[in-house]
């Protein structure tokens, strides 16, 4: 680690404790631990702003490369802007800002405060790409317009997404509003972009809007791809022997639950298999990365196996925010 960095986690470590304990002094057994999750914090959180930043340059190629020369549209709230800019006199960078608000407030209540703040500066972020950057318009042929604009704005929704946030808000209304109805996501989201579809037909052509469903279809497609889906349910094994403070950093910290059962270490070199309790948990794919980030401060060698899982019943999964 650069050593002015290290000395900063450390300062900052040694700050925390004596806030915590004002009469003691700062002890190297209690600040080594500490700089370490700070660490391991500090690693994540850069790679999730790189994903961000990676996926806004790539919408804002979708945008101006492909879509908005040519006054196309797309679903969400992406297409409610680009909607808005064609029979308006408004900006696209300002509607993003706009259209996107409410559903940024709706994720600070839904999923959690810090899931909105980097959702608002992704968003930000992507209306000064569109404003300030010149891209080049790629082509005019309006199939290659409606796959290729759909698949690189569906390129930046997903890296955003890996990054912990969003560029477009009807993901988080569909998360919202599944919870609440009878509903899937997808299915939601289906029902919201059938409207933004109508009212395209309605106010520009029919045309155009056959050719938006085209550029949805690319884009979820391109979602699907990097992140399996907006709130995809994911088991995940967890193998350590710090078992025992993952388990409660499952229960305590992320407020999920969790099954331990007993297992035998198979890998042991001709000796006799060791007993070891093996935890399984089910989580959003948008809580993966907490989860990654607080098991790499507890033990960088825990093995994880992960799977897709296509629904649940029961528990409490559902009823829960997410937590960061």
């Amino acid at each position: 680690m650069n050593p002015f960095l290290a000395k900063l986690l450390v300062d900052i470590a040694r700050k925390r404790i004596e806030h915590k304990h004002p009469n003691e002094p700062a002890r190297k057994r209690e600040i080594v631990p500490l700089v370490r999750n700070l660490q391991v914090e500090l690693t994540h959180t850069i790679k999730k702003y790189i994903f961000i930043i990676i996926g806004v340059f790539s919408a804002g190629f979708g945008l101006k490369g492909f879509l908005l020369p040519n006054r196309f549209i797309d679903g969400g709230a992406t297409g409610i802007s680009l909607l808005l800019e064609n029979v308006t006199h408004f900006k696209l960078e300002i509607l993003l800002v706009v259209i996107n608000l409410p559903f940024i407030i709706l994720a600070s209540r839904t999923i959690n405060f810090r899931f909105a703040v980097r959702s608002i500066v992704a968003i930000i972020l992507l209306s000064l790409v569109v404003h300030y950057i010149d891209y080049p318009i790629i082509t005019e042929d309006k199939l290659l317009i409606a796959v290729f604009g759909g698949f690189f704005l569906g390129l930046g929704i997903g890296m955003s997404m890996r990054g912990g946030s969003v560029i477009d808000g009807t993901e988080v209304l569909a998360i919202y509003l599944s919870r609440k109805l009878s509903l899937t996501v997808g299915d939601v989201l289906l029902l919201i972009n059938i409207i933004i579809f109508s009212f395209g037909a309605y106010i520009l052509s029919i045309e155009v809007a056959m050719y938006a469903i085209l550029t949805y279809l690319a884009a979820s497609k391109t979602v699907d791809f990097v992140v399996d889906g907006v709130e995809e349910y994911v088991g995940v094994t967890i193998i350590s022997e710090k078992h025992e403070t993952i388990r409660v950093m499952i229960i305590e910290k992320l407020q999920r639950a969790c099954t331990i059962y007993s297992g035998k270490g198979g890998f042991s070199q001709g000796k006799t298999p060791f007993n070891k309790n093996i935890i399984y948990t089910v989580m959003t794919r948008l809580e993966i990365p907490k989860l990654k980030t607080e098991i790499d401060k507890i033990d960088k060698n825990a093995f994880l196996v992960m799977g897709i899982v296509k629904d649940i019943k029961g528990g409490t999964i559902k009823r829960k925010p997410l937590k960061d």
